[in-house]
């Protein structure tokens, strides 16, 4: 299976840049993963989320799997979304595409094309640490799939 993160900017802290190397790199061993960083928009706010939107949707195939992460997405366990990803694989899903939004979120259009929102919590991280948290979440999911001692049930 592919799994493509869409983020919104560029990736502007060395932390961050380390961190998501760190779990990238181990997805290897799971999966086909790439990141793929839009521009965020510029000029207001409904400018920039048009903007943004449209990077996000030229990017998205129609066969794709696209998910949001959102602040008003299902909020999941690791195990839960451990299954997610099971399900996925079982139905032969070739392309699974999650993206983390700019700080405006995203338009009607792209909520409408998604096949999923999800929310890694109630909490507000910044639009930086979400890189590595998700990562770190698709790595344990993965982990949890082959029954791997990096998660502790």
């Amino acid at each position: 299976m592919n799994i493509t993160l869409i983020c919104t900017g560029k990736t502007s802290e060395k932390h961050v840049a380390e961190g998501m190397k760190l779990y990238s790199g181990r997805l290897d061993h799971y999966c086909k993963f790439s990141l793929r960083e839009i521009d965020a928009g510029r000029g207001d706010e409904a400018r920039i989320r048009k903007t943004e939107s449209e990077n996000i949707l030229k990017r998205v195939d129609d066969k794709d799997v696209l998910i949001l992460l959102d602040e008003k997405g299902k909020e999941l366990t690791s195990v839960e979304f451990a299954n997610t990803l099971m399900h996925h694989q079982n139905i032969s899903t070739k392309n699974m595409v999650f993206v983390i939004g700019g700080a405006y979120g995203f338009s009607e259009e792209v909520y409408s094309r998604a096949n999923m929102k999800l929310a890694l919590s109630k909490m507000t991280f910044p639009h930086q640490l979400v890189r590595i948290i998700f990562l770190e979440q698709l790595y344990r999911a993965f982990t949890i799939l082959k029954g791997e001692k990096y998660h502790h049930l």
